[in-house]
């Protein structure tokens, strides 16, 4: 599974769980990490902790078995890395704390909220 496919299926999975403000964000030449980073919210460290553990177990479904997770046990912030994509989750406050989106000032590929 490339990239993009792991990052549609991440993305997907998150929109099914009701996350909010899904971005994507392409890294590529930025970073030698990964490819792809996932940004979305959750309301509460339960819905933060659901989304991390329903992407774990869609990826391992097709055969994507993530490299780490950080965060689970307070899940303020549970980082998901499978990769070529790394998934950050975070609860409102942390995220507009941090803004990940500006910290790597590159296009958003997609917007959750433009479609």
């Amino acid at each position: 599974m490339n990239a993009d496919e792991l990052t549609t299926l991440v993305v997907d999975t998150l929109d099914d769980m009701k996350a909010q403000d899904i971005r994507v964000l392409d890294v590529r030449g930025k970073t030698s990490v990964t490819d792809v980073m996932v940004i979305a919210s959750g309301t509460s460290a339960r819905q933060v902790r659901a989304q991390s553990e329903r992407v774990i177990e869609k990826a391992k479904k097709v055969g994507i078995v993530p490299l780490g997770t950080e965060g689970e046990k307070e899940a303020d912030w549970v980082l998901v890395d499978l990769g070529d994509v790394v998934v950050h989750l975070m609860q409102p406050d942390i995220r507009d704390f941090y803004h990940l989106e500006k910290l790597w000032s590159t296009a958003i590929v997609n917007d959750s909220e433009t479609g």
